[in-house]
C-alpha cells in the first residue's frame, strides 16, 4: 500500500502527523485529533481544510454517508462542531463519476429501449454501481460496454437505483437531455415506482409510513428512521395473506436508500430475508423479498406517460406461493 502527503494536510497533534494513507487512486483514509485552533469549527469547515481541492458539496455528501466519525461515533450531520483534541476519522472517496471505470461484456435484460431510454429488468444479486468491494461486474460495467455514448454521461446513464440484492425494473438514460428530464421527473416525484415484497407478520390493512431516514447512528452499514433524515413516505397495501407471511404491494413517495426495508421494519414488518433489517430466509427465499414490479414515467422527448409490469423471479414467486398461496404473477394480475 502506498503513502502519500495531499497538499499541506496540517498535522493534528504533534504525535499523529504521518502522512495520508492513500487506499487507491479513489479513496484515502485521514485519522487524528482536532487541534486547538479548530476549536468550534464546523466539521465541514475541518473537512475543507483536510481535502482542500473537494467540493464543500463532496464533503458534506461524504458526512451523510457516514464516513466522518468523531470520537469513534458516526457523525450525524456537517454542521456539528468540533472540539480541540477529539479524535477525527475520515474515509475519503472520490466523487463517483469521477472514477474512471472499464466496460464489461455483461448482458442486460432489456424490457424496452429506444434512442433516449433503456429500461431493464435488474436480476437479484447484480450491483448496479461499482463501490468498496463491488469495483467490477456491475451494471454501469455493462452498460459502459454496451452503450459507447454512456461514458459521457454521469454514472453512464444511471439515474436511480435497486440494492443489490432487490429484482425488477429500472430506467437509464442513454442520452443527456433523457438523463437531466429523467432526474427531474424523479425530483418532483413523477416517477412511478411500486413494488412486491414479502414480509414477516400478518397486516391487517393497508397503511402508509411517512418517516424520515437517514444513516443509522448505530451502524453505518444500515438506514434508519431518525428525526434528522430526508423525508421518506411509503404506502403498503396488502396482496394476500398467510399464517405468519404476508405478500405486499409497495408504492414509494420518494426514493431513499432502503426505503420499504425500513418503512417494513419499522411497523414491525420485517421482509422476508433481509437479515439487516431483522427479516429471515423462509421457503428457499435467501436474499430479501423485494422485486420493484411496475415503472411509470413520461418520456423525456415525447412525454408520452409509459408504465412497465414485470413479473417477479422464480424465487420470489415459488416463495409467494408457498408461503400466502400466492399464484397471481405480478401485479398486473391483481390490479
Amino acid at each position: 500500500m502506498n503513502k502519500a502527503i495531499i497538499g499541506s494536510l496540517p498535522a493534528l497533534s504533534a504525535e499523529d502527523d504521518e502522512p495520508v494513507e492513500v487506499v487507491s487512486d479513489a479513496n484515502l483514509a485521514w485519522v487524528g485529533t482536532v487541534p486547538p485552533e479548530w476549536d468550534g469549527w464546523r466539521l465541514d469547515r475541518a473537512l475543507v481544510a483536510l481535502f482542500p481541492a473537494s467540493s464543500r458539496s463532496h464533503l458534506q455528501a461524504l458526512v451523510e454517508e457516514g464516513c466522518a466519525e468523531v470520537n469513534g461515533q458516526i457523525a450525524l450531520g456537517a454542521s456539528r462542531k468540533l472540539r480541540a483534541n477529539q479524535a477525527l476519522n475520515v474515509q475519503w472517496h472520490a466523487p463517483r463519476h469521477e472514477v474512471p471505470f472499464e466496460g464489461e461484456d455483461i448482458a442486460i435484460d432489456v424490457v424496452f429501449e429506444d434512442e433516449h431510454l433503456l429500461v431493464l429488468n435488474k436480476r437479484a444479486g447484480w450491483v448496479v454501481h461499482p463501490a468498496a468491494g463491488n469495483w467490477s461486474g456491475t451494471l454501469l460495467n455493462a452498460l459502459l460496454f454496451r452503450y459507447l455514448a454512456s461514458k459521457q454521461l454521469p454514472r453512464a446513464g444511471i439515474v436511480h437505483r435497486l440494492d443489490k440484492d432487490t429484482s425488477g425494473l429500472m430506467v437509464v438514460a442513454k442520452s443527456l437531455d433523457a438523463y437531466h428530464a429523467l432526474v427531474e421527473q424523479l425530483a418532483q416525484r413523477q416517477v412511478g415506482r411500486e413494488y412486491m415484497a414479502l414480509c414477516h407478520g400478518v397486516v391487517p390493512g393497508a397503511f402508509s409510513v411517512d418517516a424520515p431516514i437517514g444513516r443509522d447512528p448505530r451502524n453505518r452499514v444500515r438506514m434508519a428512521v431518525v428525526s434528522d433524515g430526508k423525508p421518506a413516505k411509503t404506502d403498503f397495501h396488502p396482496l394476500m395473506l398467510g399464517e405468519k407471511v404476508s405478500l405486499l404491494h409497495c408504492v414509494l413517495h420518494s426514493g431513499r436508500t432502503h426505503q420499504i426495508r425500513v418503512h417494513a421494519g419499522q411497523r414491525g414488518y420485517p421482509l422476508v430475508g433481509d437479515g439487516l433489517y431483522g427479516g429471515r430466509p423462509l421457503a428457499g427465499l435467501q436474499r430479501q423479498g423485494l422485486h420493484a414490479a411496475r415503472l411509470r414515467l413520461q418520456h423525456p422527448k415525447t412525454a408520452q406517460t409509459l408504465q412497465w409490469d414485470l413479473v417477479p423471479p422464480s424465487d420470489f414467486l415459488a416463495a409467494a406461493e408457498e408461503l400466502v398461496g400466492w399464484q397471481g404473477g405480478g401485479l398486473a394480475a391483481s390490479t
